[in-house]
């Protein structure tokens, strides 16, 4: 079982685990060996996982989301599938936790007279600079 948070854990038949050949550096040794590995997790049917919390990951895992509902993660950084494999739990661990935070409401606020004026102000040099490099015309 993977614990994501005090209330929010992974059960293990809720992730399943494929290892293929990964292309990279490795020599001879890749084209026999399968170090890649595809972390495939349940999460439309997770029970564990809350509503809002499944809507944030999918929304964080963008092309990774499959269709029927599942999270892909392929990992072929190292040359060992164990290490490949741990890497692709802690970054399974890592995006549930992200999607665990609620985000921050934004509160529309608008421009301050000050700030209106200093943009205005900016906007009016500039345009001086601009009016100063163009070719003087003969009366």
């Amino acid at each position: 079982m993977l614990n994501i948070t005090e209330t929010i854990g992974i059960e293990d038949w809720e992730i399943t685990e494929q290892f293929v050949q990964s292309g990279g550096p490795g020599g001879q040794n890749v084209n026999k060996v399968a170090t890649a590995v595809e972390l495939r997790f349940e999460a439309e049917r997770s029970p564990n996982l809350p509503g809002p919390v499944k809507a944030r990951l999918k929304r964080l895992a963008g092309r990774r989301w499959t269709k029927d509902g599942a999270l892909l993660i392929q990992v072929s950084e190292t040359r060992h599938q164990a290490r490949n494999r741990d890497i692709a739990r802690q970054r399974l661990v890592d995006l549930v936790r992200e999607a665990t935070r609620k985000p921050k409401r934004r509160i529309a606020t608008r421009p301050t007279l000050a700030s209106k004026k200093r943009r205005l102000a900016a906007k009016k040099a500039r345009g001086e600079v601009k009016s100063l490099r163009s070719k003087i015309e003969d009366e």
